[in-house]
Formats: structure tokens, C-alpha cells, sequence
């Protein structure tokens, strides 16, 4: 046996990181990348994995702690024969996505990630420090057939959730390496395009940028002479959506559609879906079906699933939805990727894992990355509609509020309908007005009839 240093190892560009969680103590046997502390930086929370396997005879470190790369974090007891696991690479377990939605509350995004943060428009791109350009570009259609990669590399990428498909190989004919693997997961981590001191700056009061946009100053006030007066920090993953909002709403010429759909007989399906799957454990919700009918009004209108780069659209031929999950750190958006090759029942049992994961704080990069469209749903808050902000590069969202009973004119007479209210916001540089009232026009016939999206 052999007494083996644990340290921290690569966490990207942060100086200092703050424990938050210690997973083991001494006399626990642990394994090879099981995960020891769970450190949180300004952008993320990550666990530090072993770099062996063995017995822990001493901590090093304790709750509070601030620790950087090569901190030692335990002794261990390790087996000298035994031959150490791959260079370890802290596993992103919360990053922030890009936020959807300004009217959704929030207790307190990702990636996010949003996926990851994004600059202000007067910000420059910055990129991981191992490429010149970032690893992760969900914009980029992906590649057909398997990744290049050996099989070491992918079941390191496997652990770590990342999607090889958008990892840019840097080996020799584009093949995908271990460094390949944690420059995307680093990417992710620390925002592909903004570094983390831009969005500690950034202020969130809606003043970031304002001077380059020739805009007055963001007002100062001594609040404290008007009457009493608290002052919290805002969380980091506020502190991030404030960028990502003020780009958004900023560089986006955003127009929203109002609609109605009728959702009685669908309603009706889903609560007796529910009484016979009772023993499955899997609870079927309205968004599950939300999102389905928007892969089938996706399809009829594919500049919906589309992205802006430079003066070319990118179409793309996969149909990744977000959702966002309002947990008790803020607003995040899992995706569930290639909705439209899942039914209902898998849809609804992925979101209710998802969404799980959002509140533990322990969501991946690959699961708040690629989406293609996302939806903002208040339904189980109320209100009756509001303007959610796009989620760039996407070019729309979908916002919904709490259905509720009305009186519907039939052409005889009213009848009591179930009604759920549409929120469409679209980037008008590349949809019109008249597609998004065709797309919102087709998304409530499908709502109110379910057999069109076998069509």
C-alpha cells in the first residue's frame, strides 16, 4: 500500500473555488473518479473526482475552504500496484444556461448552458484557453456517423456527459482526444463566450453596455435616505442571467403572438393517460405534449428550428427542446434531445429525471446544451400571457400560462372550453409576422386535435 496525495486538478480558469460539499470522510474506501468535494466557482458547481482508488486516511480540507488547481484535497491508501485512473478533469455539475424567460420567477441557468453565459454586445468572444476557438458550438450541425474518437475517449466523455458530436477534434484527422474532451467541458463550465470576470462585471441592473449603445448612465441612488433598506448579493447564476437577458433583449428584434389554443379533449386524454399508467411511476404533464406538438410545427415550418450565423440561416435537421426549470438556485434549461423520436411517456419520464437533476444542482454540460427551441411554461403558476425572451441562437420561444375554463361561441351556441394561452416571441430578422401566426395558428390545431401530429 501506498500513501497517494489526491489534489485538485484542471478547473479551467478559475484562481480559487469555494468548497461547498465534502462526500467522504476519513476510513471511506473510495474508487477511481468517484466524486470527493463539490467546489462552486461564480459559473458552476463541480465535483472533484479521485484520481485512485483506496482509503481515505486524511481530509485536507473542510466546508468554506478555497482551493485552486493543485490543492491537495485527502490522503489515500492506495494499492502501488494499481495503476492511476486518467488525469481527472472537475465535472461541471451545474452550469448556467442562457435564461428564457425575464417574467419567470424564481426561488433564486444553465447549461445552464443555457448553456453557458454570453457577452455583452460590446464584448469580445472569448475562447478556452486550449483552442482558439471554442470547443462548443451548438449552432454547428452535427456530423454524420460516430464521432472520431478512440474508445478510451469515449467512455472518458461518456463520464463526464458530453456529447462527442460537438467536440472538434484536434488529433490527427480531426480525431476527438482526451484534451479535446475537457476543453469542451471547460467551454461549457466557464462560458464559451464570455470569461468569467466579464460576467462578474457585468452589472445586472440592466446598465451593462448601456455607454457603447450611446445610452445614458444606469441611475445611482442613495436608496437609504428614502426609508429602511436591506442589501443581498444577487446569485451567480442572476448575476449571469443579466448578461444574457440585456443580449438578448438588446440585440434580438423580437415581436410576440398571442394566441389561444383549445385543449379540453387533450386535457382529458392526458388525466386518463395518467389513471392508466398509475403503476409505471411515470406522471404525464402538458408540456410533455407541448413539446411534441412543437416538433410537429417545427417541421412544417423549419425556419423556427433555424440559427443566424453571420448572413447564412443553419437549418437544422435535429429537433433538441429546452424547457425551463425554475429550481431553488434560478432558472435553468435542460434539454431533451431528438423529441421528435420519443413518445410522450419517454418525453414525460426524461423531463421528470431533468428536472430532478435541475434541483439537485447537478445537471451536466450535454444535458443544457443544443437545444433548438425552448419553452417558458408559468402553467403551474398562473397569469394569462407574457413576452419570454429568446433564447439565442435560437430564433423562438414558446411561452405558456395556467389554462382555464371559458365560454367558446360554437356557432349554435357557448360551451364551457378548456383554453390554453400562447405567448410566440420570434426574431424578426428572420421569421415574419404572417409565418408566426401560421406556426401558432397550426401549433392550437394540434393541441386541439393530437392526431395531426401523425400526420
Amino acid at each position: 500500500m501506498a500513501i497517494v496525495e489526491v489534489k485538485v486538478p484542471d478547473i479551467g480558469d478559475f484562481k480559487e473555488v469555494a468548497v461547498i460539499e465534502v462526500l467522504v470522510k476519513p476510513g471511506d474506501v473510495v474508487k477511481a473518479e468517484q466524486s470527493l468535494i463539490t467546489v462552486e466557482s461564480d459559473k458552476a458547481s463541480m465535483e472533484i473526482p479521485s484520481s485512485h482508488a483506496g482509503v481515505v486516511k486524511e481530509l485536507t480540507v473542510k466546508l468554506g475552504d478555497k482551493v485552486a488547481e493543485g490543492s491537495l484535497v485527502l490522503l489515500l491508501e492506495a494499492d502501488a500496484a494499481v495503476a492511476p485512473a486518467p488525469a481527472p478533469v472537475a465535472t461541471a455539475s451545474a452550469p448556467v444556461s442562457a435564461p428564457v424567460s425575464a417574467p419567470v420567477p424564481a426561488a433564486a441557468p444553465v447549461a445552464a448552458p443555457a448553456p453557458a453565459a454570453a457577452a455583452s454586445p460590446a464584448a469580445a468572444v472569448a475562447a478556452p484557453a486550449a483552442h482558439a476557438a471554442p470547443a462548443h458550438q451548438p449552432t454547428a450541425t452535427p456530423a454524420t456517423g460516430l464521432p472520431h474518437a478512440s474508445p478510451s475517449v469515449r467512455k472518458f466523455a461518456r463520464e463526464l456527459g458530453v456529447p462527442l458530436n460537438e467536440v472538434k477534434g484536434s488529433g490527427p484527422k480531426g480525431r476527438i482526444t482526451q484534451a479535446d474532451v475537457q476543453a469542451f467541458t471547460k467551454s461549457v463550465m466557464t462560458g464559451a463566450v464570455q470569461t468569467a470576470s466579464q460576467a462578474a462585471k457585468a452589472p445586472a441592473g440592466g446598465g451593462a453596455g448601456g455607454e457603447a449603445l450611446g445610452l445614458i448612465p444606469w441611475p445611482k441612488v442613495d436608496f437609504a435616505k428614502f426609508g429602511p433598506i436591506e442589501r443581498k448579493e444577487l446569485s451567480r447564476i442572476k448575476k449571469i442571467s443579466g448578461a444574457n437577458l440585456f443580449r438578448n433583449a438588446v440585440m434580438i428584434p423580437a415581436v410576440t403572438n398571442h394566441d389561444d389554443a383549445d385543449i379540453t379533449d387533450l386535457e382529458a386524454f392526458r388525466v386518463s393517460t395518467n389513471k392508466d399508467n398509475e403503476k409505471s411511476g411515470v406522471k404525464v404533464t402538458m408540456l410533455a405534449f407541448l413539446i411534441k406538438a412543437c416538433v410537429s410545427a417545427l417541421k412544417k415550418f423549419p425556419e423556427f428550428n433555424s440559427s443566424l450565423d453571420g448572413e447564412e440561416l443553419v437549418y437544422k435537421q435535429y429537433w433538441h427542446i429546452g424547457f425551463a426549470a425554475d429550481t431553488p438556485n434560478g432558472l435553468v434549461v435542460p434539454v431533451v434531445k431528438n423529441a421528435d423520436q420519443k413518445g410522450i411517456l419517454q418525453i414525460s419520464q426524461e423531463m421528470g429525471e431533468l428536472a430532478k437533476k435541475a434541483r439537485e444542482g447537478k445537471l451536466g454540460p450535454a444535458d443544457m446544451s443544443g437545444a433548438t427551441f425552448t419553452i417558458s411554461s408559468l402553467g403551474g403558476i398562473g397569469g394569462r400571457y407574457f413576452t419570454p425572451i429568446i433564447n439565442a441562437p435560437e430564433v423562438a420561444i414558446l411561452g405558456v400560462c395556467k389554462s382555464q375554463m371559458e365560454p367558446v361561441w360554437n356557432g349554435k351556441e357557448f360551451v364551457p372550453r378548456l383554453m390554453l394561452p400562447l405567448s410566440l416571441t420570434w426574431d424578426h430578422r428572420v421569421i415574419d409576422g404572417a409565418a408566426a401566426a401560421r406556426f401558432n395558428a397550426y401549433l392550437g390545431q394540434v393541441l386541439s386535435d393530437f392526431r395531426r401530429v401523425l400526420l
